[in-house]
């Protein structure tokens, strides 16, 4: 099975997985739906995991290929950072969260009534979540200053014909990819482990329904406006027969 197939079966079962996160009690309302809950959030993790597995062994033999991700919309690829998404987007996706909860429910944190949920991080763990975002933004600027360097030195068009030569570069950008893929994977790790168990979820959730949604914006986007093209073509193709009658 091609890596593309394999990625439609995994998207199909990331739905499911969220819908099971989604369907959980949060928070957890006895111990049993706390193990439930914890379980749930050790699949998800599983399989992210497993996806950046199986894409390591699809770049060994196509980097080119598994870099452009020909299974993407052209919006979900404008949005891409060395095949993949931005690691920091895991932060901007916690302080907006937060900010959304922190607001709905100002009226019981006011009260002194804790929630729980991403709305009510503790000075602790907001100061985590920055220390990690420096730490992940260094090691971001670091792998795209070695794509660049990748990329200065492909200039030469007649030495990437050259077998060996070839094979070098294909080799180089794969190790820039495994690492940008690293590095996605364990921004995950490191923000769940940071947050309890009912945030935990809530980001997961979150995560899931960003990537669905530009998914889904990028399909129907592109699909009206290749009908619209369509018809811009189709019309003025009219037009001009009715001008050349």
């Amino acid at each position: 099975m091609g890596f593309h197939r394999f990625y439609e079966t995994w998207f199909d079962h990331l739905r499911l997985l969220v819908d099971q996160l989604s369907q959980a009690p949060k928070p957890p309302t006895s111990q049993d739906h706390h193990d439930a809950l914890h379980h749930l959030v050790q699949k998800a993790m599983a399989h992210y995991a497993e996806y950046y597995r199986v894409k390591s062994l699809a770049a060994k033999h196509d980097v080119l290929s598994v870099f452009a991700a020909p299974w993407s919309t052209s919006l979900e690829r404008s949005l891409l950072w060395i095949g993949g998404w931005r690691p920091t987007t895991a932060f901007h996706l916690i302080y907006t969260e937060s900010s959304i909860m922190f607001e709905s429910k100002i009226v019981d944190i006011l009260r002194g009534l804790r929630t729980g949920d991403l709305g009510d991080l503790s000075p602790g763990q907001f100061r985590r979540v920055s220390e990690l975002q420096c730490d992940t933004v260094r090691e971001e600027n670091a792998i795209t200053d070695e794509l660049s360097e990748w990329q200065d030195g492909s200039g030469d068009m007649l030495g990437l014909v050259c077998g060996g030569i070839a094979y070098g570069k294909m080799e180089r950008l794969g190790r820039v990819l495994e690492k940008a893929d690293d590095l996605r994977l364990r921004t995950v790790r490191n923000v769940v482990e940071m947050l309890t168990l009912q945030q935990a979820v809530q980001f997961l959730i979150a995560a899931a329904e960003l990537q669905f949604g530009v998914h889904i914006w990028g399909f129907f986007g592109g699909s009206v406006l290749d009908r619209g093209f369509g018809w811009a073509d189709k019309e003025g193709g009219e037009k001009g027969d009715q001008d050349a009658g």
